[in-house]
């Protein structure tokens, strides 16, 4: 066999696991999480600031779950999973809609966002979130041929998101409904949709999302207070105001693992909301440089797996692939970019390390996914080309 012949083979050998870059950044993310949860919850049960375990075996409990969710969601076929697109958003919607029913739904701080499931709270938005981009990623393969059109690159994706995200408005869950709309958005761009209807449906985007900011005026409180939180410190800029506090403490290298003050009763969901500033004020700015590096580099391989797949004609899963990658990215550059004061306070979990059950397991169930495209697309070693030689007596 020659060099070259030998070298391909080797790849393709090597390329019969799966992408250990994508898992090592997963583990990463996982084990950070771990830590810096119990860190930040660890006296926020008791007044005499003892010790506490409770949420540090609940996030076991909750990756222990995730983690065969993920396994599962890594084993499912790609056929399957397309057909059964519009039924899992139709899914999904149904249950956005069981939310908002007041028997059904539970309300927790003003908000209707919960389903309690055999005495355990579910957010039904955070599967709402992998069911847009499944469905998305099949519409997009399927029209691949038309979306130069604008009723089917623009105005169906339009509709479709607008129905979602009427529905999270009602609970209300802005949080949700950005990241859900800049995720389809980044989608509909990667796709191939015109450029100039991209830039006319983004715009038309923006403004309904200013519109119904100024709409509401608990969200008009929030924008003022994001632009000068220290204006009203112990209201509307209280949780901006404790977040930049911790940040500033951490400066370059941090206080130190568990020396944060600000989750001891000042910082609001130190270990969900604003655990990024918790990083900050333990391990200081090179810690947060340290996760964005961890989930950039979940970006890329999700990319190159969404590459591999969309060169092998695999549409689909390269779509798909895409669609995991930009939920996950934009929605922890969106959790920084709040604890950090570069956009108005908005409660959104980091992706595989906040605190919470139903984050977790949509996270690690989106991770699966992205593993089953990487299957599907990855090359296979090379069968062995030697043929048996002739047996028996005689045979030389």
């Amino acid at each position: 066999m020659s060099a070259p012949a030998t070298l391909q083979a080797r790849r393709a050998m090597a390329g019969a696991g799966c992408d250990r870059l994508l898992m090592m950044s997963v583990a990463a993310l996982l084990s950070a999480g771990i830590v810096m949860v119990h860190s930040a919850s660890i006296a926020t049960d008791s007044a005499t600031l003892d010790t506490n375990f409770r949420h540090l075996l609940r996030q076991l409990l909750h990756i222990a779950l995730g983690l065969a969710l993920l396994a599962l969601g890594a084993l499912i076929k790609l056929e399957w999973l397309q057909r059964a697109s519009r039924v899992l958003l139709l899914a999904g919607l149904a249950l956005l809609v069981a939310v908002l029913v007041p028997s059904v739904g539970v309300e927790v701080g003003g908000s209707l966002r919960w389903l309690e499931v055999g005495g355990v709270r579910v957010q039904p938005s955070e599967a709402v979130k992998i069911a847009t981009v499944i469905y998305f990623a099949d519409y997009f393969a399927r029209k691949q041929g038309d979306l130069h059109r604008f009723k089917v690159g623009v105005i169906n994706v339009g509709l479709v998101t607008g129905v979602i995200g009427f529905l999270l408005l009602m609970e209300p869950d802005f949080g949700a409904t950005t990241v859900i709309a800049a995720s389809v958005a980044g989608m509909m761009f990667l796709a191939g949709v015109r450029f100039w209807h991209f830039c006319a449906s983004v715009s038309v985007a923006g403004a309904l999302m200013s519109a119904l900011v100024w709409m509401e005026p608990y969200r008009v409180k929030r924008l003022l207070a994001h632009r000068d939180p220290w204006a009203d410190p112990f209201d509307g800029g209280f949780q901006l105001v404790q977040a930049l506090i911790a940040i500033g403490r951490g400066e370059w290298l941090g206080a130190g693992l568990g020396n944060s003050i600000q989750k001891l009763f000042y910082l609001p969901h130190a270990g969900t909301d604003f655990l990024i500033a918790v990083i900050a004020e333990e391990l200081g700015a090179i810690g947060i440089f340290a996760v964005l590096l961890l989930y950039a580099v979940l970006l890329w391989r999700a990319f190159v797996i969404a590459r591999r797949g969309l060169d092998q004609g695999h549409r689909f899963a390269g779509f798909l692939a895409q669609g995991i990658g930009l939920l996950l990215a934009l929605q922890a550059v969106i959790h920084i970019g709040v604890n950090t004061g570069l956009l108005p306070t908005k409660g959104l979990t980091l992706p595989l390390m906040s605190y919470g059950g139903s984050s977790m397991l949509s996270s690690m169930a989106a991770i699966g996914l992205l593993f089953a495209v990487d299957r599907h697309t990855r090359p296979r070693p090379p069968q062995s080309s030697k043929t048996p030689g002739p047996k028996g007596r005689g045979a030389t």
